[in-house]
Order: structure tokens, then sequence, then C-alpha cells
């Protein structure tokens, strides 16, 4: 056990701030700071109010994951934080707290992917994730099939969305029900009291001809906001519950046949399932079905392993530390549209020794 690498992983892609700490596959400390009580009178996440919360939760948490682990920061083997992709202003401020923590503690510091991350939290529930390993990632901002060979190094992409993403459409069905905002809770719950066979909305690219492994919840959206005006327009009572269902039965449709499909084309028999509307109970419950009927395992961390949290950074990083892959240098900077076949900015400075004398005389040592 003390052999395993100690790391700490920060994560401020959008609104949560993030900061766990493992040790191999361990969890030791999973801290988290939302902001999204201060963006739901928005309807939606507003970046520069991110980035003020991210720097304001930043030192707190880290001090509060800190204590929760147990350990003292000197006691480190590095340092990850989300490089990308994500939100400009709110990678920034991760980063750069990422790097001087690195710099004062004289630890290796490794910018790592977002997406990657997500796929490598699944080892703190279930252990070393299998290679290959089909995943599926659903969140606000991304629906992706992606196959890892190795989570430090090779990371294809199969499919993603053209448009909008599955947990964008939730939050933007919910606003047209009047629910609130985040979306996907809300809608999940009213959905568990309604019928999902009720109305037919449409399933994205599902067609002959159609892209076989992306996604598309424009039109999904657009025709179940059209229902429900109808239906007002008409002076007639919107059944909530019944949209609710339907809307999210059309989604996880869609999202678990195409992902037991490149499971079977690509001769995989592990499904990870990630990401926040990894979360919703219907599409864990029609993903175990179908992957058991097509003989594949299936793989799902507990919902608040799901949504973002510093847990799966520090993760990969610790898969970094294990692995032997290079730190990144300290000009690390955020990228926004990181891609996914880059699981971690490596660096060309392999040697950290320089940054000891530093810190010496810090807070930490």
């Amino acid at each position: 056990m003390a052999d395993e690498p100690l790391v700490l992983g920060i994560e401020t892609s959008c609104d949560e701030t993030g900061v766990g700490i493992v040790r191999g596959t361990t969890l030791l400390a999973d801290a988290v700071a939302s902001s999204v009580d201060e963006h739901a009178r928005f309807g939606g996440v507003v970046p520069e109010v991110a980035s003020r919360a991210h720097l304001e939760a930043m030192v707190p948490t880290i001090d509060r994951a800190l204590k929760e682990a147990g350990v003292s920061a000197r006691d480190l083997d590095g340092i990850a934080v989300t490089a990308g992709p994500g939100l400009a202003g709110a990678l920034l401020v991760g980063v750069s707290a990422a790097k001087a923590y690195a710099y004062a503690l004289g630890k290796p510091l490794y910018g790592v992917n977002h997406l990657a991350s997500h796929i490598c939290v699944d080892q703190l529930e279930h252990g070393a994730l299998p290679e290959p390993t089909m995943a599926l990632l659903v969140s606000g901002g991304h629906s992706s099939l992606l196959l890892s060979t190795d989570i430090t190094s090779d990371v294809r992409p199969m499919g993603s969305t053209i448009d909008d993403a599955a947990g964008e459409a939730f939050d933007k069905i919910a606003r047209v029900l009047d629910l609130g905002f985040p979306g996907g809770p809300v809608i999940d719950r009213y959905a568990r009291e309604g019928d999902p066979d009720a109305i037919a909305f449409p399933r994205g690219l599902t067609g002959p001809r159609d892209p076989v492994y992306d996604f598309s919840f424009s039109g999904l959206k657009t025709a179940v906001a059209r229902w429900i005006e109808a239906r007002r327009a008409a002076g007639e009572e919107v059944p909530v519950r019944d949209v609710a269902a339907s809307f999210q039965e059309a989604v996880v449709d869609v999202l678990t046949r195409k992902a037991v499909r490149a499971c079977r084309d690509e001769g995989v028999d592990h499904l990870m399932i990630g990401g926040g509307v990894a979360a919703n109970s219907r599409l864990r419950a029609l993903a175990q079905e179908r992957c058991e009927a097509a003989g594949i395992r299936l793989r799902v961390p507990r919902p608040k392993l799901c949504t973002d949290n510093g847990a799966m950074v520090a993760s990969l990083g610790a898969e970094m530390v294990a692995r032997g892959r290079a730190a990144s240098d300290w000009d690390l900077s955020a990228d926004s549209s990181l891609p996914v076949t880059d699981p971690h900015v490596p660096g060309t400075a392999h040697d950290h020794d320089h940054v000891h004398e530093v810190s010496k005389e810090n807070l930490y040592s």
C-alpha cells in the first residue's frame, strides 16, 4: 500500500471545484465545492461566475481534502490537474493552483485530460481497467464513445455528439417544463412516475445512412419543445411526468444501443459508463439489461464519482506516476479543446529536482 503513488488531483473544468486524493487505486478523499446554486438563476453555467467561485474555493477545498485523507501535502508523490477540455477561465484557475502547489512542494505536475479522467475513475470503484475498455461518457458538455487500450497513452474516439450533448438536452427540456436547473436529476425523478411509451419522440442518428457511433440530441430537444408548446397553445395540460419519461427513454435508448453496438463491432467485452448523466437511473438500468443480453460486463461508478470531481483526476494522475509517464512542464497551460487522444500533456523536462530548493522553506516542509 505504501509503495503505491499518493496523488492529489484538481478538477475545475466547469462549475465544481473538485479535489481528490488517491493512493494507487484507493480513494482517500473526495472534496467538492459546487457553485451550481449560483448558476441556477441563469438556467446554465456562467463561465465568469464559475471562475470566480473556483478562486474562492480552491485553497479551502485542498485543505479539506488533505485533512480528510489524513496526509500531509509534503507526502504527495505528484499533483494532477485537468488541463482540458472545459471552460478556459475555469481551467486556468485549476492549472495555476496545481502549478503553484507542485512548484512549492517540489512535486511533479501532471496535466491530464478531463474525459480520460472520467474513464479512469472507475478504477477506484471496480479495480484496474480491462484493456481494452469501451467507454460511454455522457454529460452536459459531451456525449462520447471512446476505446481505451491504455488510459495513460491510448484513447481512441469512436463517436461523439455533433450538436447538443445529452446532459445539455436534459437541461433544456427541464427549462421548457419549468423544472429548474440542473435538469438531469429532476427529469430522472419525474420520469420514474411517467410512461416512457406515452409519446413517440424521435431517436437521432439511428437511420441506416447515419454515422454509426455519433450522437445528436438537438432534433429530439426541438421535437419535445414543440410538442409541449403545441399542448400549451391548445390550452391542454402538459403531462410532465410522461414527457419526462418519454424524453429520457429516447435519450438512453440511443446511448445504450450505440454503446453496445460499438462493443460488439470492436470485440470488446467491457463497457464503462461515466460522466454526470451516468447517474441517471434509467440509463443504468437499460445499459445493464442490454449488456447482459450481449454478454458484456458493465462498469458504472457510483453517482458521486460520475459527476465532475477531483478523485477522477487524482486517479489518472496516480496511473501516470505508476506507469512512469513524463510529468508536464512548468509552462503547462489550459486547453479548452484538448483532444481525448491526449490523455495527458507530457513535458520535455523529466527532472523536477530543481524545485526542491524552493520547497525547503515553504509552509508544507
